[in-house]
């Protein structure tokens, strides 16, 4: 129809057939990821990557056969499931034991009624290969050499495959290199597409990083401390859930700044993360920790009442009071601060909540330093 109505060869449709079908897939991931994401459900994105990835291009896959299954041109797809498989296999770099691609192979023979076809067979123990060579390719490549990694078992692989199905075909050889240079030429561009996303990608990755972490101590800032109080506010208010807040800053910081000098501060910030993070780890990573101000941070603890928070909040006190920080040979010791409050039905908005916290703290400062205050 292409070339019959608007002239244009099949050739170039079915390059942007192809590369619509990925950015439909990155589109439908990265939503699926952002949903997850706010609605903060815990999964891995490489999990994420992985299932939704496979059961994407299984859809493909079989949905494009179903429309020639049965039919003297059943072949006529196999670069588009090709391209697919290298998509799951490199891309994805998606694991699949034998045993579990095995099942698959058979199901799809059953599916395409080539069970039977000694070439089909031999088709599929190939296609096997080739996956299992490209996904360790993949695991085991050098940067400068990706590229070789990648197109030399496509051509070799494609050659084979596309001969198998010469066999049970019975078309002419003309058909079998134009089908093969197709297959290395959509493999090029997809090489070309698939990097030129993930470049984006990564640049995207790292704003986010620089926009909700602090530079100097790269713990959270102040930005995706915001983002997550308003979101765990909301989710404990409207399903009666625990929420607790610790806040301490330390002690006459102003001073180390001044006697020691600013990089002396710096190195006091970022051994109290070490240390902080260090205790909040061994406990329970699902409390976070933010730096909110120079040197005043935020611990957020969902699920958490105020007795609940008790142990940790008294680890990280003991651990950082009187803390020896050694610079250029001198010993700072440095003591904290603490306010610590849970959520309460008076609270309308997340400023409500983190204005009593903050009032403990400095209920702290004002009446000695170096002491926690709970209420």
């Amino acid at each position: 129809m292409t070339w019959n109505v608007w002239h244009v060869s099949p050739f170039f449709t079915s390059i942007f057939f192809i590369l619509g079908v990925f950015t439909l897939y990155q589109v439908i991931y990265d939503g699926l990821k952002t949903v997850l994401h706010s609605k903060n459900i815990n999964i891995d994105d490489d999990v994420l990557n992985s299932w939704f990835g496979v059961l994407y291009m299984l859809i493909f896959i079989f949905s494009m056969q179903a429309t020639v299954v049965g039919t003297p041109i059943s072949w006529q797809f196999m670069n588009f499931q090709l391209i697919a498989l290298i998509f799951c296999s490199y891309f994805l770099n998606i694991h699949v034991k034998w045993y579990f691609f095995f099942p698959l192979m058979l199901c799809y023979m059953a599916f395409n009624g080539s069970i039977g076809y000694w070439e089909s067979w031999a088709h599929g123990l190939t296609l096997m290969c080739f996956y299992m060579t490209l996904n360790h390719f993949r695991r085991s490549q050098k940067n400068q050499y990706s590229f070789i990694y990648y197109i030399t078992p496509a051509i070799f692989f494609g050659a084979m495959l596309w001969l198998f199905m010469k066999i049970k075909f019975n078309f002419s050889w003309t058909t079998y290199i134009e089908e093969w240079f197709y297959f290395i030429l959509f493999d090029v561009l997809l090489y070309s597409y698939v990097n030129m996303i993930l470049r984006d990608s990564k640049l995207k990755l790292h704003l986010l990083e620089f926009a909700n972490h602090d530079a100097l101590t790269k713990t959270q800032n102040y930005a995706a401390y915001s983002s997550q109080i308003k979101y765990l506010f909301e989710n404990s208010t409207n399903n009666k859930l625990h929420l607790s807040m610790m806040m301490f800053d330390i002690d006459h910081f102003k001073s180390i700044n001044d006697t020691y000098g600013h990089l002396a501060g710096d190195k006091v910030l970022q051994h109290v993360v070490d240390v902080v993070q260090t205790v909040i780890d061994a406990n329970d990573p699902k409390v976070k920790l933010y730096r909110t101000g120079g040197e005043e941070f935020n611990i957020i603890f969902p699920g958490y009442d105020l007795n609940s928070t008790k142990p940790v909040v008294r680890e990280i006190f003991m651990s950082l009071n009187h803390l020896p920080v050694e610079i250029d040979g001198k010993l700072i010791h440095i003591s904290i601060s603490v306010g610590v409050s849970t959520l309460s039905s008076e609270d309308v908005e997340p400023s409500d909540f983190y204005t009593r916290v903050d009032g403990n703290l400095y209920h702290s400062k004002r009446n000695g330093r170096m002491q926690i205050t709970a209420a």
